[in-house]
């Protein structure tokens, strides 16, 4: 899952995203409101976490142009100010939910999950395809009952998978959700990392779920 930090203080940004990718999340972050809007409009996120106070442009301005634009991805905003006419001004612009700082780490992850659990599980956090499954919040991957130790990043490809289960997904499609903007990957990385998974997920067991669509990319599921 790939998370787009908008926030102005350096500090705060990157302790966000050092914590959030040791949660195995993607992340990208920009520093004022107009890179913030542009890497919204034409990146393609799972969620976004946006600062009200933010240079060039602020964040209610920059929740309202994604709205008007027709990007649906969940927002969550930060702000200093816990007063109800800013909570209600930043719903009111399209805001999926709203934390005041300071806030702890364990609480946003909470919120963060909550948010990104809505369009497909409403209630759990375990992901499911045949006999197997993946809790996004222990970490734990089972196959049969068995557990499978995965690395940070092959745990977010998994997920990534998972959570499009039926869907052809193209090497760009996984590349751009599951590695942050700046890392230096090429398709060949990610057949490696797919070859990794098979290796542990499918190998061990009678039936594969991680098949490969020539010409176009993967897909997990019970059929090719």
């Amino acid at each position: 899952m790939k998370i787009l930090i908008i926030e102005d203080e350096h500090k705060i940004a990157q302790a966000l995203k050092e914590g959030l990718e040791q949660e195995s999340f993607a992340v990208d972050v920009r520093f004022d409101g107009e890179a913030g809007l542009q890497a919204g409009l034409f990146d393609d996120y799972d969620l976004i976490l946006l600062d009200v106070m933010l240079p060039k442009r602020d964040g209610m301005e920059v929740c309202r142009e994604l709205r008007q634009n027709n990007i649906h991805t969940p927002i969550l905003m930060l702000t200093a100010r816990d007063q109800n006419r800013d909570i209600i001004q930043g719903l009111n612009q399209g805001a999926d939910d709203y934390l005041p700082k300071p806030f702890s780490f364990e609480v946003l992850l909470a919120r963060i999950r909550a948010l990104l659990r809505r369009p497909h599980e409403a209630i759990s956090t375990v992901l499911k395809v045949a006999d197997l499954s993946l809790d996004t919040v222990t970490k734990e991957v089972k196959r049969a009952g068995k557990p499978i130790k995965l690395s940070a990043k092959e745990f977010a490809l998994l997920e990534y998978l998972m959570r499009s289960q039926g869907k052809v997904l193209t090497k760009n499609n996984i590349l751009t959700h599951v590695w942050d903007f700046d890392a230096d990957v090429l398709p060949n990385n990610l057949e490696v990392f797919i070859s990794y998974l098979r290796a542990k997920v499918d190998k061990p067991f009678k039936k594969s779920l991680i098949h490969t669509v020539h010409g176009f990319g993967y897909k997990l599921g019970e059929s090719a």
